[in-house]
């Protein structure tokens, strides 16, 4: 029987270099909302209010935007806990920044922008999954436009009076997914569901979606840069990693186990700026480091 990664796994941080870090502090702070919780020399640890880190950002001075046509991160994804949340987020966002777009997937609603930098943002709220629809086996999603008017019905009157410019974003709040632009699907479908132990739940013009535990998807990839896409330069601002948090040490154990049995290498550290977490690290196919963490 082939490894299936823990179904409770689930995204835990992102962790990007940033041309400015000032900047992108008060961009994720101010704008976004979310908490500052540690600051270095060089690295900021952001999250919710209770101390929940969910991004981190270390400074490439001067480093400039990462190339369309290269491979790495397509964006990462801030999942709030329900579509109220993402009213709320909405309001705050045309206030004070320039979305990109929104859309109805199906399986979520979301926003899209960019930050100072360039890395792309998808913020979103999860339909309920007995709301969600599967063709032949694959889960249905799609790209169709968001209704804004709808959306903005979740804020009442009461809410609407109670919603001020200084937004935080919910304690509950989580990154939900990471989606890629990789230099081949077959070798990111090889890597994910192989060697990962997720589960393909759809396939989408050029892109695959893939997911623990029968969620719509924790890992999206795509070769829209480009098939066979060059990895990002060094001197461009990067997805540094990205990582699962699984429930327990048996669930590593067992994932450490299955490496060991195909004999895919890995580190037993971590590279995220913070020793309380127990963990290693591995890199998939394109080259992206990948820190699997309790």
């Amino acid at each position: 029987m082939s490894f299936k990664l823990s179904p409770e796994a689930k995204i835990g941080w992102v962790y990007l270099s940033v041309s400015d870090l000032e900047k992108s502090i008060y961009f994720y702070s101010k704008i976004i909302g979310f908490k500052l919780i540690k600051k270095f020399s060089n690295i900021a640890l952001l999250g919710t209010n209770e101390d929940k880190i969910l991004i981190a950002l270390k400074e490439q001075k001067g480093a400039k935007p990462k190339p369309s046509n290269t491979r790495g991160l397509y964006h990462f994804a801030i999942l709030l806990p329900n579509r109220q949340h993402l009213a709320m987020m909405y309001k705050n966002l045309i206030e004070k920044w320039f979305l990109e777009g929104a859309s109805d997937h199906l399986v979520s609603e979301a926003l899209y922008l960019i930050d100072p930098d360039g890395h792309g943002i998808e913020i979103y709220s999860d339909r309920p999954r007995n709301e969600w629809k599967f063709i032949n086996g694959e889960l249905s999603m799609n790209t169709l436009p968001l209704d804004i008017e709808s959306l903005l019905s979740e804020l009442s009157h009461s809410k609407k009076e109670e919603f001020s410019n200084v937004y935080s974003i919910p304690n509950e709040t989580l990154i939900g997914h990471i989606h890629l632009h990789v230099s081949d699907l077959y070798k990111a479908e090889k890597f994910y569901t192989e060697v990962l132990g997720l589960d393909i739940t759809s396939r989408y013009y050029g892109a695959i979606f893939m997911s623990a535990g029968g969620y719509h998807h924790h890992i999206g990839a795509n070769i829209w840069a480009g098939k066979d896409a060059p990895a990002t330069p060094s001197e461009c601002v990067n997805l540094i990693s990205f990582s699962f948090k699984l429930p327990n040490e048996l669930s590593l154990d067992s994932l450490i186990n299955h490496l060991n049995e195909i004999k895919y290498s890995y580190e037993n550290r971590l590279i995220f700026p913070i020793d309380s977490y127990k963990g290693i690290v591995l890199k998939d196919f394109d080259g992206n480091n990948i820190e699997i963490f309790i």
